[in-house]
């Protein structure tokens, strides 16, 4: 485990406090059956903000507190552990990581600070299929003779209905496959030729498939280079796989605390349950599956603040890691707790709901077994 700052402590505290007392699942759970177009709270996400959470990630000069991954990440598993809602990991993470990463400084100074207080949701728009293949981009940007013109769909948008701006991935040259060709583009989601249409989804949250027709952006929307978006967009996005397993490891622990509870104190042939042989090694497994997630996930979060040459290894193993465990322990807290755990009733369908929206968010586990092997050479 990381060893933590004292800031980084009382941070930790305060997410958990937080979340358990003023957004826990039980008011996702309202949130869900009041069948509103609201995917997230308002006033969760205002809380947050005045926490300073929107702009954890972003540099003093734009108004955050510049804190790292490491920081933000124990607050995405906090929230993880509630299942609360916000546009936190969507624009706080990864909309800001690729402004800082890319961005010149008229593009930070116009977004970083709107991020920073919550004004703007600036959120990712790349997958254009149910699989998670960034080369495989077809949306195309032609260039015009005062910017570009962007056609093209994409698809499972997180804070897609939400958001204020979207950074799409778009094709200037090349053909779907190749990983030259594709560029990053700033589109202000009111802008005209986009049509937004809410996906619904298991786990109840903000999802969008974007149509884009014929799409004005001036040339200054570009985000880095013309044509060569692939580098910098890989780096936004083991960004966003860290900062998603954290989240994952937080929903996961969160099963498992519930599983171990029911174990201490549900009953069978006058015995509690926890003390028979067999679940008692099924909830060790899960523990050492627990021990080993958080491991890949700290060592993946530490790794990006130190701006460590390995950053892309550590984002896959951890995705990949903590993808096993959450599996593995929603499927376990179903099956422990029998027939109740069949119920809607009961928390633990949500918790599994979820699990398998993350699970296939930004590459499955097959996904990032595979990249880790090519990233180690073999």
């Amino acid at each position: 485990m990381a060893v933590l700052t004292e800031e980084q402590t009382l941070i930790k505290d305060q997410a958990t406090a937080w979340a358990k007392d003023k957004a826990p699942v039980s008011s996702f759970r309202a949130l869900r059956d009041s069948k509103s177009e609201q995917a997230f709270l308002p006033e969760t996400w205002s809380a947050m903000v005045d926490m300073g959470w929107s702009g954890i990630l972003v540099p003093e000069k734009y108004g955050g507190s510049d804190l790292g991954y490491l920081t933000c990440g124990l607050i995405l598993e906090q929230l993880g552990r509630q299942l609360t809602a916000s546009p936190l990991f969507s624009s706080s993470l990864v909309g800001a990581s690729a402004l800082m990463l890319a961005g010149n400084t008229a593009q930070q100074e116009a977004l970083l600070p709107s991020i920073a207080n919550g004004s703007a949701l600036v959120t990712l728009a790349l997958d254009e299929s149910s699989r998670h293949q960034p080369e495989q981009t077809a949306c195309r940007a032609e260039q015009t003779d005062d910017g570009f013109c962007i056609s093209g769909k994409k698809t499972f948008v997180a804070e897609g209905m939400s958001a204020t701006h979207y950074l799409v991935a778009a094709r200037t040259s090349a053909n779907p496959g190749d990983t030259q060709g594709i560029s990053l583009f700033i589109v202000p989601a009111q802008a005209d030729g986009i049509e937004r249409t809410a996906l619904p989804t298991i786990d109840s949250r903000d999802y969008a498939r974007l149509s884009f027709t014929d799409v004005r952006v001036e040339a200054t929307a570009v985000l880095g280079s013309l044509d060569d978006g692939m580098p910098v967009l890989e780096k936004v996005l083991d960004r966003a796989r860290i900062g998603i397993a954290a989240e994952m490891l937080g929903t996961a622990s969160q099963a498992f605390d519930m599983t171990l509870d029911y174990l201490k104190t549900r009953e069978q042939f006058g015995k509690v349950i926890g003390s028979f042989q067999a679940l008692g090694h099924r909830a060790a497994a899960l523990f050492s599956l627990q021990e080993q997630s958080r491991s890949c996930v700290e060592a993946a979060l530490q790794a990006v603040d130190a701006e460590a040459d390995n950053v892309s290894e550590l984002a896959s193993l951890a995705k990949c890691q903590v993808g096993k465990f959450l599996f593995e322990m929603s499927n376990e807290l179903i099956q422990i707790h029998g027939g109740i755990g069949m119920t809607d009733e009961f928390d633990a369908g949500l918790y599994l709901k979820r699990a398998r929206v993350l699970e296939a968010s930004f590459g499955n586990r097959a996904y990032h077994r595979h990249r880790y092997a090519n990233l180690m050479g073999f």
